[in-house]
């Protein structure tokens, strides 16, 4: 047994330490091994669907819901009330910290990960490059070092070269990182990520590494034991990246040898055998395009795209995870471990990818997420379901499998197309690009090749028959009070909507608004097929049949909708899914003036939640269209924001420290015409 593994000790209560579907995935596992189960919440969670998974569910304390789930003090108190003999950290939160492993230790409670040795050795990369370095395993040039001062890492920048990457130290995830291109930016980039390390791990310590371009990111998956048994169960490509950070992965990697394979799991079995490393871990690699591979980071927890690997292999590595905290022999032999075709993970999350990938927040009002026996998916909706500003924005995590993969992909595809969730605004459109993409497609992967290929990817915008539909719900909404629609007149829709002072002398009515288009006018008549809407001259018979499906001009079209009725002093408000479309209608009459005005745009809001983190204009200062004009932190990531239009800022309302929310002010500016 390893010097570095604390004692084994038997459990029957686990306690898992984290929220939403990894919560869920921990918990039914847990109950599957005949583990008693405890949830913990946050305030105003009661009747999040993890809690409701567990045997017990225990409210966290804290100053906001994030510090709930970062008190330590908290966590273990919650452990002594229900008797937990055990803590699952999940991933995030807690899961990486050295000094929460060490308080359950000394607690007696086991806590379901690597030692605090472990972590602290292997989760600060600058440590862990150095194992590897002692090794003999490949490593990027770079600087670690103690000395932190700017003059250092200029210095270290200068003498590396561009381009390179910034990281932070302690933690990963895309977060505290930047690429660099210029030495002339490097002080400013320095700056955002040590603020961001800060803010994500506590701790704003920075590494450099030489970039490398066209490399793909490979990870290797790994189980150990403490009695020295260490195996891997294949590798991930996680190559599909936007801001650093992974939306698809899949395995094995597209066109990986069998000798590359072989030699990076090796590499990887042998660090964690170094580092007396106990239960699941994931080594990760840059892999050139020689096909030679260089260690960058360790992850000392389980990875959110685990589910890929358990596709392919037929491996539960949540119940190896508590099998080997409860101190029984890991009995996978390498040689055994087979690769059974191809699965590909794709993550849904409340976020707008273009408009920067800011993440969304708020209730989610439908939804749909679209399972088979050969798609996986892990999430955490039920009937209360929201997306917390307070935490990550995953919604869920939709695996598919298949005999190879092409058909993963296309089954991946299919189960989005199938998904739905109304509210927040999501990243599904984004995701499906990113899968019917040419490079993806042909597996021409590196880090960047989003980034490089989306700049041709059209948003997603409503069209006429989107906005046709709209406006019958929008009828059938009003006609509510009156009774169904079917069999109603030409003259009778006219009549009902007259008497909403809804029409004007023409028959056309302002009818709705969706938040991804300006609003409208649509004349509606009644016909013996269904409504028929005319918008700007173009005419569609629209009829509902239900919430998921409806008739354009007798063509039959599945559709996600869910209405809020219009009653006396509410306003009508109803969301739409169709053609791979999703946004909210609601009257245009009801909509703020400045939201229809041509000169809105000089009106810089904030379209999420979070908190200002950085100002770099005053009142009264010039600005070109596109100029970063301040940056909001939200869930630990810095967005930036840039100036709408050229101009002169004519009002600043925005202070740094301050929390804001979506459609708070920032900065106002006055247009000016390009000399």
């Amino acid at each position: 047994m390893s010097a570095l593994a604390p004692a084994a000790r038997a459990f029957d209560t686990l306690l898992v330490a984290n929220r939403g579907e990894i919560a869920a995935r921990v918990l039914r596992a847990a109950r599957a091994l005949g583990l008693r189960t405890v949830a913990v919440h946050a305030r105003g969670e009661r009747d999040a669907v993890h809690a409701s998974l567990a045997d017990e569910a225990i409210e966290l304390r804290g100053d906001s819901p994030l510090q709930a789930y970062l008190s330590i003090e908290g966590l273990l108190e919650a452990c002594a009330r229900s008797g937990a003999g055990a803590v699952h950290p999940g991933y995030g939160f807690l899961a990486e910290n050295a000094a929460f492993a060490r308080a359950c230790e000394a607690a007696g409670v086991v806590f379901v990960g690597p030692s605090a040795a472990a972590i602290e050795l292997l989760g600060n990369k600058t440590q862990a490059k150095a194992l590897a370095q002692r090794l003999g395993i490949p490593c990027l040039p770079g600087y670690g070092e103690a000395a932190q001062a700017q003059p250092d890492l200029a210095q270290a920048a200068a003498a590396l070269g561009t381009p390179l990457m910034i990281k932070a130290a302690a933690g990963g995830g895309g977060r505290g990182m930047r690429r660099v291109d210029s030495l002339e930016s490097f002080a400013a980039s320095c700056a955002a990520a040590a603020n961001e390390a800060q803010a994500a791990f506590g701790d704003a310590t920075l590494m450099l590494e030489k970039l490398v371009e066209g490399a793909r990111h490979v990870e290797m998956q790994l189980l150990a034991d403490r009695f020295g048994h260490c195996v891997h169960l294949g590798e991930r490509d996680c190559s599909t990246q936007r801001r650093h950070q992974k939306i698809i992965e899949e395995a094995p990697s597209p066109g990986m040898p069998a000798a590359t394979r072989e030699a990076m799991g090796a590499a990887a079995v042998e660090l964690l055998r170094a580092a007396g490393y106990v239960g699941a871990g994931t080594v990760e690699f840059l892999l050139d395009r020689d096909g030679r591979f260089h260690f960058l980071e360790v992850n000392t927890r389980l990875q959110v795209e685990h589910r890929v690997t358990e596709a392919l292999t037929g491996v539960d590595l949540v119940e190896w995870q508590l099998r080997i905290a409860r101190g029984e022999r890991l009995t996978l032999v390498q040689n055994e471990i087979r690769l059974d075709g191809h699965a590909i993970e794709a993550r849904l999350c409340a976020e707008d990818a273009w408009r920067g990938f800011a993440p969304r927040s708020g209730r989610v009002v439908a939804w749909r997420i679209a399972e088979d026996e050969h798609v996986l998916v892990d999430h955490a909706l039920g009937p209360h379901a929201a997306v917390s500003p307070h935490f990550d924005s995953l919604i869920a995590k939709l695996v598919a499998h298949g005999r190879d993969r092409e058909q993963a992909r296309s089954r991946l595809v299919a189960a989005l197309e199938r998904s739905s969730v109304l509210g927040p605004t999501t990243n599904r459109a984004f995701l499906l690009a990113c899968l019917r993409a040419p490079r993806f497609v042909a597996a021409e992967l590196y880090t960047d090749w989003v980034a490089q290929a989306a700049h041709g990817w059209p948003a997603p915008e409503p069209d006429d028959e989107w906005r046709a539909v709209a406006s019958a719900l929008w009828v059938h909404a009003q006609a509510r009070a009156y009774g169904p629609l079917a069999g109603w007149s030409s003259s009778g829709v006219r009549e009902m909507l007259a008497s909403l002072a809804r029409v004007d002398d023409d028959g056309f009515a302002p009818v709705a608004s969706g938040d991804a288009s300006p609003h409208w006018e649509a004349r509606i008549d009644a016909q013996p097929e269904g409504l028929r809407v005319r918008i700007d001259g173009r005419e569609h018979v629209v009829r509902i049949d239900a919430a998921d499906s409806v008739r354009i001009d007798g063509r039959r079209c599945a559709m996600h909708t869910a209405v809020r009725p219009a009653a006396p002093g509410t306003v009508f408000r109803a969301w739409l899914d169709l053609h791979g479309v999703a946004g909210c209608v609601t009257d245009a009459a009801a909509l703020p003036a400045r939201t229809r005005r041509a000169d809105a745009a000089s009106d810089v809001r904030a379209g999420m939640h979070g908190r200002i983190a950085s100002l770099a204009v005053a009142e009264g200062d010039r600005v070109l269209a596109g100029q970063a004009i301040l940056s909001i932190e939200a869930m630990k990531m810095e967005q930036r924001i840039a100036a709408p239009v050229r101009g002169r800022i004519a009002a600043l309302p925005a202070r740094v420290g301050a929390q804001v929310s979506p459609a708070t002010l920032l900065a106002r500016i006055e247009p000016e015409c390009a000399p």
